[in-house]
């Protein structure tokens, strides 16, 4: 299949103010765009890019006083399959475990294992390890947080999200990515496009938040907020929690004027 995506967001400013942007797909993928990325920006301004510790690709430029808007678009193909389920998928030792997922099982920004560790196995400890363990986490988290843009909030932390029980798909991630890490199991934040494909139509689109979790020897999707194999997931950015990945990292006051994400099937078109 093939996927259009993209972005238009516009921000204000009141003098000329450092930016870094995380919003282009991911280095390995780009062997699947149909064509490169086309990103414009109003007014014109260089930008250049870079790779971050995480592999991601972050975007470096100026935005000038007055309105700044940043536009981008692409076709990319996709097999779509939907994400895998793998119930024989088993955790890994922390002996054996490789280095690169260490960083992955502690405490970070948003995620505190020590603060909520206690709660995790008071619930979890006696649920099969492996796979049965990691869905019975997505599925407390599914049924504990009550989705609510209108109560969105950037400095919602896992914990808060845990005792205000309700958020947006990245506190939905950050709970269980901090309840696997409290588990023993690495679990990473990413963020990306998946829109509204084989599922009822979402509106507004906007960007998307999941968890990935080392098991079997891999790093597997699981998403807490949709908690059902999903199709069309395009990767953007990986961490080990939003504050690694923000969308827009502004050095200085902006003001958001506007942002609309798009996402969808242009299969045969």
């Amino acid at each position: 299949m093939r996927i259009r995506f993209g972005y238009d967001i516009t921000v204000h400013c009141e003098q000329p103010t450092p930016m870094v942007c995380l919003m282009e797909i991911r280095p390995e993928r780009r062997g699947d765009l149909v064509a490169p990325e086309q990103l414009i920006t109003t007014p014109a301004v260089a930008t250049h890019t870079y790779l971050d510790i995480f592999g991601n690709v972050c975007r470096r430029f100026t935005a000038p006083p007055g309105d700044f808007s940043i536009w981008a678009d692409a076709t990319i193909t996709d097999p779509g399959t939907e994400d895998p389920v793998c119930p024989d998928a088993a955790e890994i030792a922390i002996p054996d475990l490789p280095d690169e997922c260490l960083a992955y099982l502690v405490g970070s920004r948003y995620c505190e294992t020590d603060q909520l560790s206690q709660i995790a196995w008071d619930m979890f400890e006696h649920v099969e390890p492996g796979w049965t363990r990691v869905q019975a986490i997505c599925d407390f988290v599914h049924n504990h947080l009550a989705f609510d843009y209108m109560k969105a909030r950037a400095t919602r932390t896992a914990l808060e999200a845990y005792h205000e029980r309700v958020g947006v798909c990245r506190d939905y991630a950050h709970l269980a990515i901090t309840l696997c890490r409290c588990m023993n199991i690495p679990a990473r934040y990413v963020n990306g496009h998946l829109g509204d494909i084989g599922v009822p139509i979402l509106d507004p689109m906007d960007f998307s938040a999941w968890m990935e979790v080392w098991l079997g020897g891999s790093w597997i999707t699981f998403d807490p907020r949709n908690n059902m194999p999903r199709i069309g997931r395009i990767v953007v950015a990986r961490g080990r929690d939003a504050a690694d990945v923000p969308l827009i990292n502004s050095f200085g006051p902006h003001l958001l004027k506007s942002f609309r994400v798009w996402t969808y099937d242009v299969t045969g078109l």
